[in-house]
């Protein structure tokens, strides 16, 4: 455990201001909040060090345990990231909405298990890298492994994510072959839950795989990625705009690879890198939903400028 000072030292954030701003937007169904929140480098912005000491020491586990509640003090929307890795037991889920308020929306990820048809060559996959998916697009794993167990929170889940990632060629020659086994999935799914489709081949922006997402009410996800187009081309394309609601994710500024973001603004203390494009392209976004009266739920990672709070902060201003 980390020695820290008893008091949080002097801050510019003005976590109160940010938090009006955000219930006034939240208020006309504008709902922005952060991707993933267990981010020490918030201390003195969202987070209080005092609420996390045990005998005068900054406690990492009571911070984890914790911090959710006191996160939802000033955002009223997160999106749960790690649900891309696993399939949360019925008791994780439990402990985790009990950690936050009523009042707290969430978006969640769909598991891996559900969105990657070729798992990557990577260390943490073991023996099945390079191996095809057999549970890809499952629907009855899908709803039997999650949307089962997350029917009793239904009410306080905003949207829920599929994330492809960039598909090789010899995975899907094009878009078309992609809606092929996109629609089925999609036909499959029980109605009771917003979802939103997030791809990341630039290629598969077709009218094709627009019209799925209508045929289905499914969202587009409007995401600043390192090889997707800006958010400011994606939302001028035609037909991009699939469901009465809006979802976009702002992850990375576009060449930037995941690896370099974490190396460059690690950890997550203070905005590194400005991104006026992305800020506006997101304002563009949240007036074209109060126009319409369409909910639009709005999260911002840490990897696109360096800290979630300050973008969202600079985006409301």
């Amino acid at each position: 455990m980390e020695t820290l000072p008893l008091f949080d030292t002097p801050s510019e954030f003005d976590r109160e201001r940010l938090r009006g701003k955000l219930v006034a937007l939240a208020s006309e169904s504008v709902f922005l909040g952060t991707s993933s929140w267990k981010y020490e480098g918030w201390l003195g912005q969202i987070y209080s060090r005092d609420r996390y000491l045990v005998r005068g020491k900054f406690s990492e586990k009571r911070f984890q345990a914790e911090c959710l509640n006191e996160y939802a003090a000033t955002f009223p929307i997160v999106c749960g990231d790690f649900t891309f890795y696993q399939f949360p037991s019925e008791a994780y889920w439990k402990r985790l909405f009990a950690s936050g308020p009523a009042t707290l929306k969430y978006a969640f990820k769909a598991p891996e298990e559900i969105t990657v048809k070729m798992f990557p060559i990577h260390p943490r996959y073991g023996a099945r890298a390079g191996d095809r998916n057999s549970s890809f697009l499952d629907a009855l794993l899908f709803q039997n492994a999650f949307l089962d167990l997350l029917e009793p929170y239904r009410e306080r889940i905003a949207v829920l994510v599929f994330e492809f990632g960039a598909f090789p060629k010899q995975c899907y020659r094009d878009a078309i072959q992609f809606v092929e086994e996109l629609d089925p999935f999609l036909a499959a799914l029980p109605p009771a839950f917003r979802y939103a489709i997030e791809i990341r081949n630039q290629d598969f922006l077709t009218a094709g795989y627009f019209a799925c997402l209508r045929r289905h009410r499914v969202a587009h996800v409007f995401n600043a990625w390192t090889r997707m187009p800006e958010l400011r081309e994606q939302i001028e394309l035609p037909d991009v705009y699939t469901a009465d609601f809006t979802v976009a994710r702002a992850l990375l500024r576009r060449g930037r690879p995941y690896e370099e973001a974490v190396a460059k603004f690690a950890p997550y203390k203070e905005v590194q890198d400005p991104n006026p494009e992305v800020r506006q392209a997101l304002r563009l976004l949240i007036s074209r939903a109060r126009k319409r009266n369409e909910p639009s739920y709005i999260f911002v990672n840490n990897r696109l400028e360096g800290n979630a709070p300050q973008t969202i902060e600079a985006i409301v201003d």
